[in-house]
Order: C-alpha cells, then sequence, then structure tokens
C-alpha cells in the first residue's frame, strides 16, 4: 500500500456490501412453487428489468408496462412496486460495524449505489446507518448508472476529493474495474473481514 496516496475518504456500494439483497427474498414469501418461483425471478421480476429503475426509468412506466407483458402476475409486480424494502433482508455481517469504525475514527464516509430513487426514498429513511454518511450518490436520482466514468466524475465532484484519495467499495468487479480506470482507489468487496484487513492495512482502522 506504500505506493499509493494516503486515503482521506471511504465511498461504499450499499447492495450487497452494506446491506443484503435478493429479489427472492420477497417473492418467496408470495410464490410457494418452486418452479414457479424461479419462473417469476428468471422471466417476469428479473433483476436486469429491476435495473431500469436503478437507471432511473420511474416505477409508473415500467410496472404497467410490465403488467401488460404478464397480465397473470400483476399481484406480484404491485408488491414488487410496494413491498421493495422485503427484498433487503437485513445487513451484510460486519460492514456496518466497520462503517460505525470509521465514523469514531473521523474518516469521511460516502456512497455510490445503483438504486432506484422512489425505492431509496423508500429505504434510505429505515436506516440511520446513512446518518453517517456525508453524501450519497443515488443511480436513479442521477440517471447514471455505475461503471459509466460518469457517475464516478460526478461523485468526486459531490465529494470533495480526488479520485486517488478516495478509496471505493464495492461487490461488482466491472463498478472496481471503473473505478479504478477513473483513478479511484478500490477494494472488490467479499466480505468485511477481508475489507477490515484492508481498511487497517491502509491505517483507516487499527
Amino acid at each position: 500500500m506504500s505506493e499509493m496516496p494516503p486515503v482521506k475518504a471511504v465511498v461504499f456500494d450499499v447492495g450487497r456490501v452494506l446491506f443484503d439483497w435478493q429479489l427472492s427474498a420477497l417473492f418467496e414469501k408470495l410464490v410457494d412453487d418452486a418452479a414457479e418461483l424461479e419462473k417469476v425471478l428468471s422471466e417476469v421480476i428479473t433483476e436486469e428489468w429491476h435495473f431500469e429503475h436503478d437507471a432511473g426509468r420511474p416505477l409508473g412506466d415500467m410496472v404497467p408496462e410490465r403488467k401488460a407483458l404478464f397480465p397473470d402476475y400483476a399481484h406480484l409486480l404491485d408488491a414488487y412496486a410496494t413491498r421493495f424494502n422485503e427484498t433487503v433482508p437485513g445487513p451484510v455481517a460486519g460492514s456496518l460495524e466497520l462503517v460505525e469504525a470509521l465514523a469514531t475514527r473521523n474518516v469521511p464516509l460516502f456512497a455510490i449505489t445503483n438504486f432506484g430513487a422512489e425505492f431509496w426514498d423508500g429505504f434510505r429513511p429505515t436506516q440511520p446507518i446513512f446518518d453517517l454518511f456525508g453524501d450519497i450518490v443515488v443511480s436513479g436520482k442521477e440517471r447514471l448508472v455505475k461503471p459509466d466514468p460518469a457517475i464516478f466524475a460526478l461523485a468526486a465532484k459531490r465529494f470533495g476529493h480526488d479520485p486517488h484519495e478516495m478509496i471505493f467499495i464495492d461487490d461488482n468487479e466491472a463498478n472496481i474495474v471503473g473505478a479504478r480506470e477513473c483513478g479511484w482507489q478500490a477494494h472488490h468487496f467479499t466480505d468485511a473481514a477481508r475489507l477490515e484487513a484492508d481498511l487497517k492495512e491502509r491505517g483507516l482502522l487499527f
């Protein structure tokens, strides 16, 4: 780590880094048959379709359009739109404790998340951990998604630090590559223990 500039701010992804996220966590409550559940998640309410909301498409356009394609699943599409928080079963083990430890050491904290604007407005108020963050760039609000270089440029401007002086933490390898290409330091997240070791090596935690 000695060849890298000292890290002055830590920037987290949210989904699957701070909080677990699985569409199945909601729909396994609503669909009893395993084969039917697989069809729902692979054909009707897919992650790829959901990512359109992350990119800025409003639910008011997406859901009626999808109901027209899959009228037999209208009730599940309504659940997607109104019960999204249930797709987030809880925090990733150990991650929020690292956020709190960094905050105790007065390390500036930020986030860049691919998250739909409407879903973010429903999720953010339920999680006081985000009060520790100086700013959070949300893809659905900006209509920019990782790993587009534009979202990293916007984040650097908003956060007020040079990219070389920030470490970006994400579970998605493409986002890590994108951040590094934009000059950021980065950590490919797999679990909190490995991240803690990296933060200690960088002198951010002891």
